[in-house]
């Protein structure tokens, strides 16, 4: 393994470490600012090392040499100085690849949105954390209510067979008898709320559990932007 393979395996290291900090106040007992100016200065440090070591090669060959890590350290600065930019065009990606997975940004207010990204189907699905259990759910405002399925119920800690089928509902399958519940805790990103009403369907008529208007009329706004629907808590 050669010099410029192991300096690129430590300056890689380095960043890695730098992106995924987060906010830690501290980075192997170093202040983060200081950790990151370690890391983007190691380079010109090495460089003036390289120098030292290439005294007898030709003067093309240094200049050549010192373009390199010239590069390397802009490169570094500028990963490290937008690593924030960095993160959030990685999570829209992901987002965009894996239905359902919300990202969470933090708007020029200080305030944090949560934005879906929309389905070839044309729906928005969200994964939604229900008493501790994580389920997959359409946000659809046209549902009065939280709405699960069966299965779903059962999932969070529901008895389906304890409950009183007391509504009638409307569905994708038709009209249905649904029974009333009250969910200790509904989560999407850091929008959480306690005690929100909510139905359980009878089996086998609902498909997909929804996210209704009980939980999404307490946002503080929702929004649909072309192909993304922001909600702010």
């Amino acid at each position: 393994m050669n010099r410029l393979t192991i300096v690129l395996a430590v300056l890689g290291l380095g960043l890695a470490v730098l992106l995924f900090s987060g906010d830690t106040s501290r980075i192997f007992g170093m202040r983060t600012d200081d950790f990151g100016r370690f890391i983007y200065l190691l380079p010109i440090a090495l460089m003036l090392a390289a120098g030292i070591w290439a005294r007898r090669a030709s003067a093309s060959e240094t200049l050549r040499n010192l373009m390199i890590w010239l590069v390397l350290i802009l490169g570094l600065a500028t990963l490290y100085l937008y690593r924030q930019e960095a993160l959030g065009v990685g999570n829209r990606l992901l987002a965009g690849l894996v239905p359902g997975r919300a990202v969470v940004v933090t708007t020029s207010e200080g305030d944090q949105e949560v934005i879906l990204h929309k389905l070839l189907n044309g729906h928005y699905e969200a994964y939604v954390t229900i008493n501790g259990q994580s389920i997959s759910m359409l946000v659809d405002t046209g549902a009065s209510m939280i709405a699960l399925s069966r299965e779903d119920a059962e999932r969070v800690g529901i008895i389906p067979d304890n409950l009183e089928y007391s509504m009638s509902v409307m569905t994708a399958n038709g009209r249905a008898r649904a029974a009333r519940v009250m969910l200790s805790e509904v989560a999407i990103g850091p929008i959480i709320r306690h005690n929100v009403p909510a139905s359980v369907a009878q089996d086998g008529k609902l498909d997909q559990s929804l996210l209704g208007m009980s939980f999404l009329s307490t946002l503080g706004s929702l929004q649909i932007q072309t192909d993304e629907l922001r909600m702010r808590d």
